[in-house]
């Protein structure tokens, strides 16, 4: 589910796959399509870990672990609904400058709350532990689940933006090599209501898991 998130992220255009075709068309030279993803994905890699890391360390409280797992959903849900009654992007995206391409990749996706979509699985993902390790002892346990839930936190924002990346790559490049910017002109598809409507689905697959 998490690569799943990330081909979608990618295929998406409001991720910014556009931009790597038009600085590809502007420097006529197709490296400068894949130079543009880098800092894109940076970007995209940053706006996952600042939401991801702080719920992993909320895996500390093992007692609490279910609560917080339907309070994540919850919270995906309700930021879904408000991408599905808002319109429009917010403004202050529109100026941020063409050369910052991670900074604004990093508030896009935190701008439509991508990283929350993730919460979910990733919670799913970090164990709140054996029996065996409880008595092991209070401090060896939250060390434990420390590690693990940051670690589990790290390698999903990770998978999650390769295949991003791996999406986004292949629509720029055929954009600029095969369909042109006509087909961005022509063919431009909205995602918005979808996206919205998938974070609900993402949500509520999470406080379904968790009960």
């Amino acid at each position: 589910m998490i690569a799943a998130l990330g081909l979608y992220h990618g295929i998406n255009p409001a991720m910014g796959w556009p931009l790597a075709v038009a600085n590809g068309m502007t420097a006529r030279r197709a490296g400068a399509v894949f130079s543009t993803l880098l800092p894109l994905g940076a970007g995209h890699l940053m706006a996952m870990m600042v939401v991801l890391v702080p719920f992993a360390w909320l895996g500390w409280f093992m007692e609490w672990s279910r609560e917080i797992r339907i309070s994540a959903g919850v919270l995906v849900v309700a930021f879904g609904v408000r991408q599905l009654v808002a319109r429009g992007h917010p403004r202050f995206l529109a100026r941020v400058k063409p050369t910052r391409l991670a900074w604004w990749s990093f508030l896009m996706a935190t701008a439509h709350g991508a990283g929350l979509m993730l919460v979910p699985a990733m919670l799913g993902l970090c164990g709140s532990g054996t029996a065996s390790e409880v008595t092991e002892g209070h401090a060896a346990v939250m060390t434990s689940l420390m590690r693990s839930g940051v670690l589990a936190a790290v390698l999903v924002a990770a998978v999650h933006t390769l295949a991003m990346l791996l999406a986004g790559m292949g629509m720029a490049w055929l954009t600029y090599r095969y369909l042109g910017l006509n087909f961005v002109r022509r063919a431009w598809f909205n995602l918005d209501k979808v996206w919205a409507a998938s974070l609900v689905a993402a949500g509520g697959a999470g406080i379904m898991l968790a009960v």
